[in-house]
């Protein structure tokens, strides 16, 4: 039997453009991703069987994430072990540490987890490539979680490039306790039908954008923010909140309803967050986005 530890870290977009749509309905988008040290952990046993058997058992203090075959990293288990057509007992303990549907990617970070930490026990099992098949075919950000660092994600999600020059960055995480359906925001924008305005290139000068503030704001627009305000009003204030608590800059995690502020370093996150009080029926948490690697 084999036991497998891993992390499935959080992340944040620091922008998103919208950036087409395709036949099948996907949006396509242009993201900086970057995983934060808020992290769920994960652990495999894994043992020979003569049927498959994926069990899950979650706890943790983020309560909410589906139990059973219908999560994610249950899911990501059954179809590595068809697809490399092995049989095993997996079991899965899920300590939700991430908040659920708050755009942060907690769910597709499990169900990556769970195919690397089934590639490291089965190492010959499944090429790259299929692993990427699998992954994209689960959900749309679970890709980058495969190899979680600041990388452009382009497409739907399934193409990746790694970014240099990212330092950590100090956030302080704020959600109004009302969870936002992302095939809601996106149905909520593509009713706004506005002409798509031209946001920040690729990153290649992030030690500029990062060091100004207007740069900094400019890159943290997010085409989704309008669409899932008008769903959840709350959070324009939130987004008031942040910046009237000294955040340099204020940014929307993918389709919400997360917003999240940036501050010189973590004790003026902490201040801040002591500052806030916190949402009435949501959540504030204080952490630190991952470097370039």
């Amino acid at each position: 039997m084999d036991l497998i530890e891993l992390d499935a870290p959080a992340k944040v977009n620091l922008g998103l453009r919208v950036v087409g749509r395709r036949a099948d309905g996907y949006h396509e988008l242009e993201s900086l991703f970057v995983p934060l040290d808020l992290c769920d952990a994960i652990a495999l046993r894994v043992e020979s069987a003569r049927a498959t058997e994926v069990t899950l058992a979650l706890d943790g203090p983020a309560a909410g994430a589906p139990p059973g075959d219908d999560n994610l990293a249950a899911r990501a288990a059954r179809d590595f072990l068809a697809r490399a057509g092995i049989t095993a007992r997996v079991a899965i303990q899920l300590t939700k540490r991430t908040p659920v549907a708050a755009g942060l990617g907690g769910g597709s970070s499990d169900a990556a987890a769970v195919l690397r930490g089934l590639a490291q026990a089965f190492p010959d099992a499944l090429g790259r490539d299929t692993l990427e098949e699998l992954a994209l075919a689960l959900g749309a950000d679970v890709p980058f979680f495969l190899d979680p660092r600041p990388a452009w994600v382009t497409g739907i999600g399934e193409r990746r490039a790694p970014v240099a020059g990212l330092p950590a960055l100090a956030l302080l995480l704020a959600n109004p306790g009302e969870a936002l359906a992302t095939r809601e925001v996106f149905r909520a924008f593509d009713a706004l039908a506005r002409p798509r305005e031209r946001r920040p290139d690729p990153p290649r000068d992030l030690a500029r954008d990062l060091a100004l503030d207007a740069a900094l704001a400019a890159r943290l627009h997010n085409d989704l923010e309008e669409p899932a305000v008008r769903l959840c009003p709350p959070i324009a204030r939130l987004r008031a909140q942040l910046a009237g608590a000294g955040a340099r800059a204020v940014g929307m995690s993918g389709s919400g309803a997360t917003l999240f502020g940036v501050f010189a370093n973590r004790a003026a996150a902490e201040r801040a967050e002591a500052g806030l009080g916190g949402p009435a029926r949501g959540w504030t948490r204080v952490a630190v986005t991952s470097e370039s690697r």
